[in-house]
């Protein structure tokens, strides 16, 4: 397993500071999901004691499992709706740091379940943030939720963090729950102790690895591995898309500058500059070109509205809050995390080395 070999890595924007995550006690939630496994990697690069709590993988095959993320921390399989457990492994981990990810995170899915999205979502905020007032260890807690948060009005202005929360659907309403929560919990219990307390508002997040269902970037790939056409059942649908490392990298960039200074703790949007807001059409046919370069076979799509349950179709975020506070800027576009993707499943598809792939391509971010 590789280690970063400077004290600190530079983004451009900020500084992941090595000296500060080496040897941190840090606790994440969602950690056997695509997000939660590319940051425990790039943590467990770093040099932290890192201790996931979460489920079983959600997907097969799954990120977490197929570049062996748990050989380098502790990974305790459990549910964020179980607060006794929780509990029990704050007690015995004595974290510094918190990152919430547990989620149910799929908008189609929360349709088929609310009951269970609103549990996993809102309850489990309410478990996490009860095991954090609990344990004064806690220095920075950071709960991630999704641009989705916010009252959509499909205009051309990108959300700001001052904008009214109400998700229409179950999943995106759960995290407008989930934001309210954080806040009661913050003005309530957190208001003079030493627990820096921020929600973070991340774009569509894209990358290798991603195996979810009902995502346009593992909707290419299956029909890749097929030898098929991909179906795209939203085209025109406009997202604020960003590589998996963008938010992981802002997320642990803000916990580390809370942890020092409780001032810089707030609500902060973590999405991609204007120019990466993308179509969902646009999206597919940047793949299909990309694959082709980089493979050398040609890749097609089709258009496929299945008039399923709403969804949003133009969302995009204002991020002048994270860039004027942290001189924070995103460090790959559209075009280059593509390159990444195709990289990194072309390797995978081909039975390759996806660990050196994955540890590079985070070395290459970070660089």
């Amino acid at each position: 397993m590789k280690r970063y070999k400077n004290k600190t890595v530079q983004k451009g924007f900020a500084v992941l500071d090595k000296l500060f995550y080496d040897g941190k006690r840090i606790l994440i939630t969602g950690h056997t999901g695509f997000k939660g496994s590319w940051m425990c990697k790039l943590l467990i690069m770093a040099g932290a004691k890192v201790t996931g709590y979460a489920l079983e993988s959600p997907t097969d095959p799954s990120l977490f499992e197929l570049c062996r993320i748990a050989d380098g921390m502790n990974s305790v399989v459990g549910d964020i709706r179980d607060l006794e457990h929780l509990k029990k492994v704050f007690a015995e981990v004595q974290p510094e740091i918190v990152i919430h990810m547990a989620a149910q995170p799929l908008v189609r899915e929360s349709y088929q379940n609310p009951v269970y999205t609103y549990e996993t979502n809102v309850m489990g905020t309410v478990n996490i943030l009860e095991c954090v007032r609990l344990n004064p260890c806690v220095k920075s807690f950071v709960n991630v939720t999704t641009d989705k948060v916010y009252l959509n009005k499909e205009w051309e202005w990108g959300y700001r963090e001052n904008e009214e929360l109400n998700g229409y659907d179950p999943y995106s309403n759960s995290k407008s729950c989930s934001e309210l929560v954080t806040s009661s919990y913050l003005k309530s219990f957190f208001q003079d102790s030493d627990t820096a307390i921020t929600t973070c508002r991340a774009g569509n997040v894209i990358g290798g690895g991603d195996f979810a269902t009902d995502r346009i970037i593992p909707d290419c790939i299956r029909a890749v591995e097929k030898g098929e056409e991909i179906v795209v059942r939203n085209p025109f649908s406009t997202r604020p898309y960003q590589h998996v490392l963008e938010p992981v990298t802002a997320y642990l960039m803000i916990a580390k500058a809370q942890y020092e200074d409780k001032k810089l703790a707030g609500n902060y949007n973590v999405g991609p500059d204007e120019t990466d807001c993308w179509t969902t059409g646009n999206l597919v046919e940047l793949f299909c070109k990309e694959w082709e370069k980089q493979t050398g076979t040609q890749v097609t799509w089709v258009n496929k509205y299945d008039g399923g349950p709403h969804e949003a179709n133009f969302l995009k975020l204002d991020c002048s809050r994270i860039k004027r506070t942290f001189g924070w800027k995103p460090v790959w576009n559209v075009e280059k995390t593509m390159e990444k993707i195709v990289e990194w499943s072309d390797c995978y598809l081909k039975r390759g080395d996806i660990v050196e792939c994955m540890e590079r391509q985070i070395e290459e971010f970070c660089r």
